[in-house]
């Protein structure tokens, strides 16, 4: 993959966007109790019928695995924990809530979030002993995830839960439910890691695409199916392939902005950056209904709908729309900054205006923007960046350079694990060809370039 200089900040995105760690904030902690859930509309009809008593329980069974889909998933417990208070032997709604409070492609199951997950599903056996066969097996699949023990190995229950849902699925060939989850526990397996950066598919993806597939051709409005298909062939080299089914997403559950956000994943590898920005415009403004509406705090208003205005920011840029693209990302950082502090993640965000300035050229603003805080390393190190790229393309090769040696010193101040590292050496030799460049010592330019061509190239894949 080829990226721009705008990039180098974009790739930071990897580490509090498209893959937030849990470990760095309390809002990833086990929650979904403080907000009662209510029946929303907009969220699609996909129904998934279960054993009650209830037709109101089953809406909101139908309602949490519709959130589980659209990656809410603390709405998705609120709504499964409502199914359970409706009717309290419901086996289902217990499996739910673990389903919700489980790991996903974007976020580790933390601590408390797998003793939840434990107990929940250990609930739902209890229930579920005298129950439909189907609806034993997903519950002891999803026991296979989720254990009490300290000592237990992660990723040996995910294989285990991946394996037992296949089972399912060979048991009950036409349950489309049991079909797309078995996909995703696949994907579980290796987050963001389904093809190679050159384009090769790791062990499974083959399969996982072309089960969601299957499920596609019985169900082409199935939200969950094309949620994941969208995820499964993004970083593929033919991520068009989605485009038979991903604008459907925004008509389908409009009132779910992360399903109306997704078609812009495909939108923006396949360069159609109007229908990206679309896409992201509509989904944010999904996203501010549903934050007003339920007053809801955690990770889905902080990090998804960012996530939404992030990539709108890219996709205007991409177009060339500065004046837009500046305007996102000023909402953008806007919403982030005051949550710094309790979730150190959404740091990420914060260079994106001071990057898009560099992207345009807009030299003289860039000197005007004052220091960011030091305790942000990473923001403060690109602003040190964005000064040294100023200064070279002025024909201050002395400031120019004594901005490279505070960046240097900027960078030495991230820890050696950190990721953005690797981001900020790309980085550092663009900045350093800029002022080989205007010192008249254009092999060495070419040179620098070459090496921040070749960092890149060793990067995975991260969007926007």
């Amino acid at each position: 993959m080829r990226r721009t200089c705008l990039t180098v900040v974009m790739w930071l995105m990897l580490c509090g966007t498209a893959h937030p760690q849990p470990a760095h904030s309390h809002a990833t902690k086990a929650t979904g109790a403080e907000v009662p859930a209510t029946l929303v509309r907009g969220l699609g009809s996909h129904r998934h019928p279960v054993s009650t008593s209830s037709p109101e329980a089953q809406k909101f069974f139908d309602q949490g695995l519709r959130y589980v889909y659209a990656f809410n998933h603390d709405e998705a417990v609120r709504s499964f924990r409502r199914a359970a208070q409706l009717d309290p032997q419901m086996a289902m709604a217990h499996w739910g809530i673990a389903l919700a409070f489980g790991p996903n492609i974007n976020l580790e199951a933390e601590a408390d979030r797998e003793k939840a997950a434990y107990q929940a599903v250990q609930q739902a056996r209890a229930l579920a002993a005298k129950g439909p066969e189907n609806e034993r097996l997903y519950i002891e699949a999803l026991a296979r995830r989720h254990s009490a023990a300290a000592d237990s190995d992660p990723a040996r229950r995910a294989l285990d839960y991946r394996d037992a849902m296949g089972e399912l699925v060979k048991r009950y060939p036409d349950d489309l439910d049991a079909a797309t989850l078995f996909a995703e526990a696949g994907m579980n397996l290796r987050p963001w890691q389904l093809w190679t950066a050159d384009g090769k598919p790791a062990e499974g993806t083959l399969e996982i695409v072309a089960l969601l597939e299957s499920v596609l051709r019985r169900d082409p409005g199935h939200i969950g199916a094309i949620h994941y298909y969208i995820h499964a062939v993004e970083a593929s080299p033919n991520p068009e392939r989605a485009l038979a089914y991903a604008p459907r997403l925004g008509v389908l559950a409009p009132a779910a902005g992360h399903l109306v956000h997704m078609p812009s994943h495909i939108y923006q590898r396949a360069g159609d950056y109007a229908a990206a920005a679309r896409s992201n415009q509509e989904a944010a403004r999904a996203d501010e209904a549903y934050i007003r509406s339920r007053g809801v705090k955690g990770l889905y208003p902080v990090m998804y709908y960012s996530h939404n205005l992030h990539f709108l920011a890219v996709a205007h840029s991409m177009a060339g729309r500065r004046a837009d693209a500046l305007s996102a990302a000023k909402r953008l950082e806007a919403h982030v900054a005051p949550h710094f502090k309790e979730m150190p993640m959404v740091e990420g965000f914060m260079p994106t205006s001071t990057l898009l300035l560099v992207r345009f050229g807009k030299w003289s603003e860039i000197l005007k923007l004052p220091s960011p805080d030091p305790a942000m390393r990473t923001v403060y190190a690109l602003w040190r960046f964005a000064r040294g790229s100023a200064f070279a393309a002025q024909r201050e090769v002395a400031r120019a350079e004594r901005e490279h040696a505070a960046f240097l010193e900027a960078g030495k101040r991230l820890p050696e694990d950190d990721g953005a590292r690797t981001m900020l050496t790309v980085a550092e030799r663009v900045l350093r060809a800029r002022i080989a460049a205007v010192k008249g010592e254009t092999e060495a330019a070419i040179e620098l370039l070459r090496q921040g061509v070749e960092l890149e190239d060793t990067l995975p894949y991260g969007e926007p």
